[in-house]
């Protein structure tokens, strides 16, 4: 009982972390403390995963969450703030949307998210009258941090914020599968979240090589170059 007390507050507990470092997410115009959030939100993400193995009584599900705390906590943010020093880019600058506008978005895809999220709680246990099971709390978050991540990815400027957005849309992914699939097997997360390092180290690279040869220019200036 005591293991399961815990489980339940812990879940809780990440589900809500997960959801505010979303949100300030789409506030924050610094690139190097986005980073900063990026990283709470990952370790948030690795606790969720201890959450469900206390849950399942799953050891495996442990190892997976050191993985994931490895990568995405650790790994890909010091690789993002790395690009950031040699880019020399600080903020975004130049977004299309201002932080007010921002946030009324952000609440409106929570809402959204919660709707469109009711089929998959009933399925995995939700029983909609009071006592809910795991994805209730989670599954819905997930959904909205997939949706934020489309919205940083749209709405972003320069290249690392959008690169920023696409590992919060991989995220929102990773918490919507750990909770719907009760954990993800340790291959699976391990090659999966190898592969978001790859892409991260490479669109960082890239960032890079971009600010050296086109200076601090927005990404949609790329349009206006010709042969």
């Amino acid at each position: 009982m005591t293991t399961a007390i815990l489980a339940t507050q812990l879940l809780a507990l990440t589900t809500g972390v997960l959801l505010v470092t979303s949100v300030l997410l789409v506030w924050q115009r610094s690139l190097a403390s986005a980073v900063r959030v990026l990283a709470v939100q990952g370790g948030a993400l690795a606790l969720l995963v201890v959450a469900i193995g206390l849950t399942e009584g799953d050891a495996e599900l442990f190892v997976v969450a050191v993985v994931v705390l490895a990568l995405k906590a650790i790994a890909i943010p010091l690789v993002l703030a790395r690009a950031i020093r040699s880019s020399g880019v600080e903020r975004e600058d130049k977004p299309l949307l201002n932080p007010t506008a921002g946030l009324v978005i952000v609440a409106l895809l929570t809402t959204l998210a919660y709707l469109v999220s009711t089929p998959i709680v009933a399925a995995t246990g939700g029983t909609g009258a009071g006592e809910a099971g795991p994805a209730a709390f989670s599954a819905p978050v997930g959904l909205t941090m997939v949706l934020v991540g489309f919205l940083l990815l749209t709405t972003r400027r320069r290249a690392l914020s959008q690169v920023v957005g696409f590992l919060v849309l991989d995220n929102g992914i990773a918490t919507v599968g750990f909770l719907t699939a009760a954990g993800v097997p340790l291959v699976v997360e391990l090659g999966v979240s190898l592969d978001v390092l790859l892409v991260a180290l490479i669109l960082a690279v890239l960032s890079g090589r971009m600010g050296a040869l086109i200076g601090q220019d927005p990404v949609s200036m790329m349009t206006e170059l010709r042969d």
